[in-house]
C-alpha cells in the first residue's frame, strides 16, 4: 500500500526563530493533476526553491516548517473564512480557481465544490497550522519571546498584481501590528546596506500567517518577506532556475537579517517593553 507523503517538513531548533514557508510545495495530487489547465500545470506561482535559499536555517538552530504540497489545493496563508486580505485588489482565494496571470486554474471547469473546501482544509491547511501554532508556543515558552520569518517569493513582474518591477524585499509587518518598529527597523537598516531595493509594508504587508499569528504583546513577532525572484533565480529561463552564484549573496544578507532578529527578539524585554 502506498504512503501518500506528508503535507509539510518539520525541522525544530531551540532559537526563538521559526521560519515558514507555505508556499514551496510542488506535490500535486492526481485528482488535481488530472483537472489543471494547461497554463497551471508548470504551477508558477510557486514559491520556488526557498528550501534552498533558507537551508541555512539550521546553522542559525531555527525551526522550518515547510509546506510539500502546491498552493493550489489549499492556500495556506489565506484565512479559514476566506476573507480578502487586500480588498480591492487582485488576488488568489483559499481553493485558488485561477493563476496570478488570470488564467483558469481548472480545465473544463473541473474546480472543487464549495462543500469540498472543508475536506480540503482538514487534509491540508489545519494539520500545517496546529503544528505551526505548537511550534510558536514551544519557542515561546522556552524564551518570553519567538520571531516568526514568514517567507515567500513572487515573479519580479505581475501586471494583474502589481505595477511595474517588484523591490527585491517586501517587508510586511501589517503596518507595525504585528512586529513593531524597534525589531523591524534592524531588518530595514540591512536591507538598506544590503543594496538590494527594499520597502517596507508596500504591496505585501503579510498574510494570514502573518497577521493572524504576529501579536507583539503576547511576544510573537511576525514579519512576512516576500523576495522578487530575480534575486536568486533566472527568471528568463523557461522555465526560472535556481542560480547558485546569484543566490549567494542574497543569502548571506538574509543570514544576516535573521541572526539580528534573533538578537533584536531575545533583548527586546531588556529594553523595558512590554511582555507577558
Amino acid at each position: 500500500m502506498l504512503t501518500r507523503p506528508p503535507t509539510f517538513h518539520l525541522r525544530r531548533g531551540n532559537a526563538p526563530l521559526l521560519i515558514s514557508i507555505p508556499h514551496g510545495g510542488t506535490l500535486v495530487p492526481e485528482w488535481l493533476r488530472a483537472r489543471l489547465s494547461p497554463e497551471a500545470a508548470s504551477l508558477p506561482d510557486t514559491d520556488w526553491c526557498l528550501d534552498q535559499l533558507y537551508d541555512f536555517a539550521h546553522e542559525l538552530d531555527a525551526t522550518l516548517i515547510a509546506a510539500t504540497y502546491t498552493r493550489y489545493v489549499v492556500d495556506l496563508n489565506r484565512p479559514p473564512d476566506n476573507a480578502s486580505l487586500y480588498p480591492g485588489q487582485h488576488t488568489t482565494g483559499l481553493c485558488p480557481t485561477e493563476t496570478f496571470d488570470g488564467h483558469p486554474l481548472y480545465a473544463d471547469g473541473n474546480a472543487p465544490r464549495p462543500e469540498d473546501m472543508a475536506d480540503l482544509m482538514a487534509e491540508y491547511w489545519h494539520p500545517y497550522h496546529r503544528a505551526l501554532g505548537d511550534e510558536l508556543e514551544r519557542l515561546k515558552s522556552a524564551h518570553g519571546r519567538v520571531a516568526l520569518w514568514d517567507a515567500h517569493s513572487i515573479r519580479s513582474r505581475l501586471p494583474r498584481l502589481f505595477d511595474g518591477e517588484l523591490p527585491c524585499f517586501n517587508i510586511g509587518t501589517a503596518n507595525h501590528a504585528t512586529c513593531p518598529p524597534e525589531i523591524t527597523d534592524s531588518i530595514v537598516k540591512r536591507a538598506e546596506q544590503s543594496g538590494y531595493s527594499w520597502i517596507l509594508n508596500g504591496r505585501f504587508k503579510g498574510g494570514y500567517i502573518t497577521r493572524h499569528y504576529g501579536n507583539p504583546a503576547a511576544g510573537i513577532f511576525a514579519i512576512q518577506m516576500e523576495i522578487a525572484q530575480r534575486a536568486y533565480m533566472r527568471e528568463s529561463s523557461n522555465p526560472a532556475q535556481y542560480d547558485g552564484e546569484i543566490a549567494a549573496h542574497l543569502r548571506e544578507h538574509l543570514r544576516v537579517m535573521l541572526e539580528d532578529l534573533i538578537i533584536q527578539v531575545g533583548a527586546f524585554g531588556a529594553r523595558g517593553a512590554k511582555t507577558p
